[in-house]
């Protein structure tokens, strides 16, 4: 078991990677009462398109599947684990992104128990056309519910915008017409593709015992079978630069709103660290241009351009990076004018100065410190932000390595004209 010591932030993590390919990461907390674990696989709903485990030939499954994965694996034959989790005192949940799906539970006590029971139902799937039927009429009201959320819907407009030829724009939990299609057999393939150990993270935060925690691990894992590890092969569009450039959707809302996205064009670094330093670099130059506290986001506001339902975030994964911008007002195509404008002028912008960066490095900084002291946020960002071998643990030194040079060159790299998109929503008439 390795053990890396971390002293700026007091914490030592301990990392093993496990006969069968499970990478295991535990990180003791010892002044806290609960412990947080939490099982993630890389794979999510863009990766529709890929070669099956021990087959040679490309499938496409339906959309919105790993979603449907996720819920049925807490349903077996003897019952549902939720009411398993409870009874050991512990609450568990699960969540479906683009490129990750994740199993979770909290507890204060019975933590081996509960590291167990997570372990153990991942890892044992479960699925018959019977109660696949039964899921498919909850996961649909699901989509209707969400199809009631302005936010969610505008977020997906300019994600269709940006990405019309990707998996990308498809709603996480897939459309009523695609879940009707699923499979018990289609929810195996995906399992035996996606669930094998070594496209697997398990993260273990908390009031633990490392050694003799990772020793529960390692005999759990042993006492299992799995299939030789084989190498998944995705598939997606070779053409990225396709673009929609303005859509408008009429919906029940009592006020405009628009959105601004700008869609990633440029290569990325493929090492590590230089990606978390890109990422970085992009996230502290928006903020100096549109952040709260930026000279046009403040000169936008007071001229009733936007309000403070303003505001922005840049993404970035395997397959894609974007950022959008967006906010209700009174004045739609002013406020994407405005927006483009200033990044499109970026290198003039007054606010992009020495002092300003590193006010903002020190602000970011105090944040970052701030939330170490939730678990939860340690463990679902630790499994959103590995990069090669770096952890959530060494942006400090990330963040700290990052000059005025660096955010500009980013954001040469990254802003282009040709790569801007616009998607308005509109109240009934």
């Amino acid at each position: 078991m390795n053990k890396t010591e971390y002293s700026q932030i007091n914490e030592t993590l301990y990392h093993e990677i496990l006969p069968n390919g499970l990478t295991v990461y535990l990180l003791p907390k010892n002044d806290y009462h609960k412990t947080y674990g939490l099982f993630s696989t890389n794979y999510g709903s863009i990766d529709n398109e890929f070669i099956p485990y021990g087959s040679d030939k490309k499938v496409r499954v339906p959309d919105g599947i790993a979603h449907f994965l996720e819920h049925k694996l807490f349903e077996k034959e003897e019952g549902d684990v939720f009411q398993l989790f409870g009874q050991q005192g512990a609450s568990a949940n699960a969540f479906t992104s683009f490129t990750k799906t994740s199993y979770l539970f909290s507890t204060t006590n019975q933590v081996e128990k509960n590291l167990t029971t997570l372990l153990d139902f991942v890892q044992a799937p479960y699925f018959t056309e019977e109660t696949v039927n039964k899921e498919k009429g909850i996961i649909e009201q699901e989509i209707q519910m969400y199809e009631d959320d302005p936010n969610w819907r505008m977020f997906f407009g300019i994600l269709n915008n940006l990405y019309p030829d990707h998996p990308l724009h498809i709603d996480i939990a897939g459309t009523v017409e695609s879940i009707e299609a699923i499979t018990a057999k289609d929810l195996y393939t995906c399992y035996r593709t996606f669930y094998q150990p070594s496209n697997m993270v398990l993260f273990v935060v908390g009031k633990l015992d490392p050694e003799k925690l990772m020793e529960l691990i390692r005999t759990n894992q042993a006492a299992k079978e799995f299939p030789p590890a084989q190498k998944i092969q995705r598939y997606f569009p070779e053409s990225s630069s396709s673009l929609i450039t303005e859509n408008t959707l009429q919906a029940a809302i009592a006020r405009d709103k628009f959105v601004l996205g700008l869609k990633g064009l440029d290569p990325l670094p493929t090492e590590g660290r230089e990606l978390w330093r890109y990422k970085t670099a992009l996230n502290l130059l928006f903020q100096l241009l549109l952040g709260n506290t930026s000279q046009n986001y403040l000169k936008l506001y007071n001229e009733g351009v936007i309000d403070d339902s303003f505001g922005f975030e840049f993404s970035l994964d395997r397959e894609f990076h974007f950022a959008d911008f967006s906010g209700d007002t009174d004045q739609p195509k002013k406020a994407t004018k405005e927006v483009k404008e200033i990044l499109l002028h970026f290198e003039q912008d007054e606010g992009l100065t020495e002092k300003n960066l590193l006010l903002l490095k020190k602000k970011m900084l105090g944040q970052y410190f701030q939330s170490l002291n939730s678990i939860e946020y340690i463990a679902n960002q630790f499994t959103q932000s590995l990069f090669g071998d770096q952890t959530l643990f060494d942006f400090p030194s990330i963040i700290e390595s990052i000059e005025l040079a660096d955010v500009l060159k980013a954001g040469r790299s990254f802003i282009k004209e040709e790569a801007l998109s616009e998607f308005y929503m509109k109240p009934n008439v």
